[in-house]
């Protein structure tokens, strides 16, 4: 087994993807200290966290918590949509690019950079463009669509996909999600309930990504083969 030193960026985040089965996601409306959010996420469990473009100062915020876990949690940028986006992601320290549809000027440079990229995609065709443009994961989005049974759908026809629902998934269907061929389960809205936080104070994110990992292990453990 390859030790952290001997791993590329791409192997490291995949392995730490795959392992905790969450990619839990920060998206604030108004620009905030992000890490007491992804200090939360790590003491959960999360060993790779995306904050999106979307939120005020998302550069700064990467390149804060890419210093301050560094060789601990990876830091990815979600809904990266252009290439341009991507490069300053990376000059900011980010370790993951994500995006919500196949954008194959973002994938191009994200391997350029030999940086892993999380494709969103959709449709079967969809998800075969993100694989073929060079994508590391796709993020199946959004998933509340399909369902969970579409992610058997999708590996019965590619087996080989690394499959990450986001969109919808709840405690309540991730287990579902896994069970039917997902690798792992994104989302903000569900580890970003602010009035849980407000009333709750961190520690409600700390417990929901536990307990999302908690299930996601059992139901790796109990998947049944797919068709």
């Amino acid at each position: 087994m390859k030790t952290h030193a001997e791993m590329t960026l791409k192997e490291i985040v995949v392995a730490h993807t795959k392992a905790t089965g969450v990619l839990p996601c920060i998206k604030l409306h108004e620009r905030m200290d992000i890490l007491p959010y992804a200090q939360a996420m790590y003491d959960g469990g999360a060993r790779v966290i995306e904050i999106t473009m979307t939120t005020p100062g998302a550069l700064e915020a990467i390149e804060a918590v890419a210093n301050a876990f560094h060789g601990r949690m990876w830091v990815a940028a979600g809904t990266v949509l252009d290439a341009a986006t991507a490069r300053e992601v990376i000059l900011h320290g980010g370790h993951v690019i994500v995006n919500p549809a196949v954008i194959p000027d973002v994938i191009t440079l994200a391997n350029r950079y030999n940086v892993p990229v999380y494709s969103g995609a959709f449709t079967a065709t969809e998800v075969l463009m993100a694989m073929q443009a060079g994508a590391t994961m796709v993020k199946i989005f959004p998933a509340q669509l399909g369902g969970a049974s579409y992610m058997t759908n999708l590996k019965m026809v590619y087996p080989e996909v690394n499959l990450i629902p986001s969109g919808g998934v709840t405690l309540g269907n991730a287990a579902d999600f896994i069970r039917c061929g997902a690798c792992a389960v994104s989302g903000a809205r569900t580890f970003m309930n602010h009035e849980k936080i407000d009333a709750e104070g961190f520690g409600w994110i700390t417990r929901q990504v536990t307990a999302f990992i908690d299930m996601i292990r059992e139901a790796k453990q109990n998947r049944p083969q797919l068709p």
